[in-house]
């Protein structure tokens, strides 16, 4: 699972030409789910978003205070693309993202647990496998890359 959080001043999502949903200061946070990922690595990451210290305190010391501290908002928006491969060639390939039913579940599953983390009507969601519009006023600018997998076994050696 791997999420994009960005430091914003505000941040929306359009789908249709609809606002969907919109925040002033706070965080927007793309997130991916991979395949084999599980509610375990979701609550991780809504836990690292909640916690992650992006701003500065009222005396000048950097990188103190979290979304909560400053009473900020979160933005969640699905964004498979985040676990594309480019290592091949010119076309993104998304072997990598979890897709269907199960991708949707764990997103949901995700959005749940920072909204339990902080307060449900601080956080808001764009809509899942839509065509959505993304505007954000990044604040620094500040883009930060978190993730939560599965721990993964070390190979044996062979011998």
């Amino acid at each position: 699972m791997k999420a994009i959080l960005q430091r914003v001043l505000s941040a929306s999502v359009t789908v249709d030409k609809e606002l969907v949903s919109s925040i002033g200061k706070g965080v927007l946070v793309f997130a991916a789910m991979a395949p084999g990922d599980t509610e375990k690595e979701a609550e991780s990451l809504a836990a690292k978003v909640l916690k992650m210290r992006m701003w500065d305190d009222e005396t000048g010391g950097r990188w103190k205070k979290n979304v909560q501290d400053i009473n900020g908002e979160v933005l969640c928006v699905s964004q498979f693309t985040l676990l594309a491969s480019t290592k091949k060639g010119s076309k993104p390939d998304f072997h990598g993202a979890l897709g269907g039913e199960e991708a949707k579940r764990l997103y949901q599953y995700f959005y749940q647990k920072v909204q339990e983390g902080y307060r449900p009507e601080r956080v808001k969601d764009g809509v899942f496998q839509a065509m959505m519009e993304v505007a954000l006023v990044n604040d620094g600018p500040v883009t930060l890359e978190l993730s939560a997998g599965p721990k993964q076994q070390p190979e044996k050696a062979p011998f």
